[in-house]
């Protein structure tokens, strides 16, 4: 990865010019550079990215004006055009969203990826409401820590697993209720009193099928994350894979809305939390942020400064 100078992008109809204030840096961003970047799909060279926040700086036709803050993600981001690691970026218009808040560009930089994964995943695909107990399967990752946050203010109970208890102080403040070991057997620590109804898996099939024993019946699993490096089930058996009275179920994030957008920052605002990040880099150390990225130490969001 290197950084140069590329022309300003040419606005379009149904695509918006937005000039990029900050950037969350993601996993998919990784195994992007790591290997997918050989795939024919792939538009080469790329300005890799997915998730951005700025203002527009030419709205086109989007019915959006100048000066309007916004973020973005997804979309075709980084992949099939260039994305966010950049001081401008054209845009979609489904996909760039105005937001009216308070938020720091780098505070607001944390949400549009991250906590949209993480929202979507509880409410789309798990259901989540008052009363419910969520494992939070992967918690100190950056969508596990938005989804306790998000989990809390929806009303839930909230187990956080990590493999190792010096996260748990962390977990807990965040609001973790109950934190446990993740030794790969989640299913032998349950108990009648804290056995999940929900899950929200983020490791992925590697763990997939002990989270799916550990689910009360009935119960939901939604896998999400892939963290665990292990993309797919071999030979899967649907019938002989899924316990009885357990819905698996799982979280594409390519389609965000305006509605969810609004809903997440609603949330944060209202249950008094802000959203969290780790490391804030320039964009010329990007090299750096993405060793840290792909090493998994930064124990939080990293978020490019591109003001």
């Amino acid at each position: 990865m290197k950084v140069s100078e590329i022309p300003v992008p040419q606005v379009q109809p149904g695509w918006i010019l937005v000039k990029i204030h900050a950037a969350g840096l993601n996993h998919s961003e990784a195994l992007l550079r790591m290997f997918e970047i050989e795939n024919d799909y792939i538009q080469r060279p790329i300005v890799p990215g997915i998730e951005c926040v700025g203002e527009v700086e030419d709205p086109s036709d989007s019915g959006l004006a100048k000066g309007d803050k916004v973020v973005a993600l997804m979309g075709g981001m980084g992949r099939s055009f260039n994305g966010s690691y950049a001081e401008y970026a054209l845009l979609p218009s489904s996909n760039v969203f105005k937001v009216n808040t308070e938020l720091s560009w780098i505070e607001l930089a944390a949400i549009p990826e991250t906590y949209f994964t993480a929202y979507g995943s509880l409410t789309e695909c798990l259901l989540l409401q008052e009363g419910d107990i969520l494992l939070v399967r992967g918690a100190t990752s950056t969508v596990g820590m938005a989804a306790i946050q998000i989990a809390k203010a929806l009303g839930t109970s909230v187990i956080a697993s990590s493999r190792r208890d010096t996260s748990f102080e962390k977990l807990k403040a965040i609001g973790a209720d109950y934190c446990i070991i993740d030794d790969g057997n989640i299913a032998a620590q349950m108990t009648a009193e804290l056995r999940p109804n929900k899950i929200l898996e983020l490791i992925g099939p590697a763990t997939l099928q002990d989270s799916l024993r550990c689910v009360s019946h009935p119960g939901y699993v939604c896998n999400t994350g892939i963290l665990g490096n292990k993309f797919t089930v071999p030979n899967f058996d649907p019938i002989k894979y899924i316990p009885n009275g357990v819905f698996l179920t799982g979280f594409f994030s390519n389609f965000p809305t305006q509605e969810a957008i609004d809903d997440i920052l609603h949330l944060l605002e209202s249950s008094g939390q802000k959203p969290l990040y780790s490391k804030v880099f320039k964009l010329e150390e990007i090299a750096q942020a993405h060793t840290l990225l792909e090493k998994g130490g930064a124990g939080g969001k990293i978020i490019l400064d591109i003001q």
